[in-house]
This record gives structure tokens, C-alpha cells and sequence, in this order.
């Protein structure tokens, strides 16, 4: 194996960040040609696979290549240092590019992340952020995404997958404020479809519902927007995550029950154990923990 020298690493570091063939050579000032040749020129050296062509033209690393990005990354400062434009373990806005994808589910992205997200483009400029809302667990070790935000700790990743709880999540009753006083209490409540039942909300909601006296729920939905949207209709009453919920003035907060403690659910930040170290994915996971924390959603108790 032969150490890859400084020229040819660009190259990787340039494809690490841009994920695309022509965006690297336009990065670098180069065709296309160029970058191809140079980047099978740093596999052959280093005698390992460092990245695979997938089926839409991204390029994807593998742990060799994501490692020796590292080394590529911290010779680029080293080498920014030397010339008199400072820059230490990538702290400067400025020496943070590339490209990181992150999942969540669409209420916690439209809701909580994407209204902060100005300021993280500001900070770095030359960092793409890839959202990506669905409510599918999309797959981290098949690098479907580089980062993902979810509501249940990891059932599977094992040590390949860095979990970090990152938020709480508290849940209040919520009914539209047009409604007048005398209504909100016994609105109906907006409850969640059979595919849904396993979530913590859903069976509060359930048991909420079966209490004497309450009336039958007419309406049921699949996720928790359609929940958020349908009470501030006027639809009826349901749970919502506080944090989201408390700034939407179409709502108004009900009290609590004492029979029946308030669910919560917690936020973990998932990260492939080979992309955590890299500076870019780093800024990601401190823009949303900062994020989660200004909505009062980041505090774990």
C-alpha cells in the first residue's frame, strides 16, 4: 500500500463533499475526467475500496474512504494554518463544506428544524444540508442518510450506529382557541388510526377517550401533523409535543387530567460511527441540539 499523496486526496475530500463527479470538478476546476482518474488513483494507492457509484450518480464512501476523509480534512487544516488563514480542528465557519443528509420525521423538520435553519446556512455557506422528511426508519449502515432524528432509541445499528438522546419531548392537550370556553373541555377527542396504536400519544389518547362519560371520537389520523392541523380546525381535542404546539396561537392548552400522566417521548440523534468524527457532521449535530434547545425540546431530564 502507498500513503496517497496531498494532490490526489483533494480529490476524495472534494467528492466527500459534493457527492456528485461534475460539482467536485467544478469545485476543483477540472473536468469531470480528471476527478475520475484522480479518485481511482487514491484507491489503487491506499490497496482498499474507498467509495461506491450508486444507482442516482451519488458517490458514497465507505469506512476506508470516510477515514482517510479524516486524514484528508485535518491535512487541509494543517496546510490552511500554514498559510496564515488559522483554523483549528475545523472551527472556522469558513473550513466547514460538504455534504450531510439528515432524516427526520416530517412534524419535528417542518415544525422545529427548518425554522432554525437560516442560521446554519449563514454560519457555513459552503455546507449543504440535505432534509429529508418521511416517517420511514431509513436505513443509516446502508448510508440511505447520514444523520437521523428519531423518537425511539436504535433497535438496530449496533456499534456501527453512534446513538446520542438528544431531547424530550412533553406532550400537553390542545384544542383550537376559536373554540368559546364552555366548548374546549368536552370537545371530542382526535385520536389515531390502528397502525399508529403503538405510539405513546396514541394509547394516552385511547385511554383518554374510554373514560365514562366521554363521547365516541369521530375523528382518528395517521401522524402527529394531521393531529396538530385537525384541532386547530376546531375538530376536537388531542396531544401535542409542547414545544411546537405552545407557538401555533390557533391552539389553546387544556389542563391535564390527574388520572393520567402526560407521555413524553425522547429525541435521539443517530450518526454512522465512521461519519461522527467528520467536522461537518459535527456542526449538523451541535445546529440541532442547539435547535432542539431553543424550542425547549433539548432538555433531557
Amino acid at each position: 500500500m502507498q500513503a496517497p499523496n496531498w494532490n490526489d486526496l483533494r480529490y476524495l475530500l472534494a467528492i466527500s463533499r459534493t457527492q456528485r463527479l461534475t460539482l467536485a470538478a467544478r469545485r476543483l476546476g477540472v473536468d469531470d475526467t480528471t476527478v475520475s482518474r484522480r479518485l481511482a488513483a487514491v484507491q489503487t494507492a491506499v490497496g482498499r475500496r474507498l467509495y461506491q457509484r450508486l444507482s442516482d450518480g451519488r458517490f458514497e464512501l465507505t469506512v476506508a474512504g470516510a477515514s482517510l476523509v479524516q486524514v484528508a480534512e485535518r491535512t487541509e487544516r494543517e496546510l490552511a494554518a500554514l498559510n496564515g488563514k488559522g483554523g483549528t480542528a475545523g472551527d472556522a465557519a469558513g473550513d466547514i463544506a460538504g455534504v450531510v443528509r439528515l432524516t427526520a420525521v416530517p412534524y419535528v423538520m417542518n415544525r422545529i428544524l427548518i425554522p432554525r435553519l437560516a442560521e446554519l446556512a449563514q454560519r457555513h455557506p459552503a455546507l449543504r444540508l440535505e432534509l429529508v422528511s418521511d416517517l420511514r426508519d431509513l436505513s443509516l449502515t446502508r448510508r440511505e442518510t447520514d444523520m437521523a432524528l428519531r423518537f425511539a432509541r436504535p433497535q438496530r445499528g449496533g456499534h456501527r450506529v453512534k446513538a446520542q438522546c438528544v431531547g424530550r419531548l412533553a406532550f400537553g392537550i390542545y384544542v383550537s382557541a376559536n373554540l368559546p370556553a364552555k366548548e374546549r373541555q368536552p370537545a371530542r377527542w382526535i385520536t389515531y388510526d390502528e397502525a399508529m396504536s403503538h405510539l405513546p400519544q396514541a394509547r394516552w389518547l385511547e385511554a383518554a377517550a374510554r373514560k365514562p362519560g366521554e363521547p365516541p371520537a369521530p375523528f382518528c389520523v395517521n401522524d402527529v401533523e394531521a393531529a396538530h392541523e385537525a384541532a386547530a380546525a376546531g375538530c376536537g381535542r388531542t396531544l401535542l409535543p409542547v414545544a411546537v404546539a405552545k407557538q401555533d396561537p390557533r391552539l389553546k392548552k387544556l389542563p391535564a387530567p390527574r388520572e393520567l400522566p402526560l407521555p413524553a417521548r425522547e429525541l435521539w440523534l443517530l450518526v454512522p460511527r465512521e461519519l461522527a468524527a467528520l467536522p461537518r457532521t459535527q456542526v449538523v449535530r451541535r445546529w440541532v441540539e442547539k435547535t432542539l434547545s431553543a424550542s425547549k425540546a433539548g432538555t433531557v431530564p
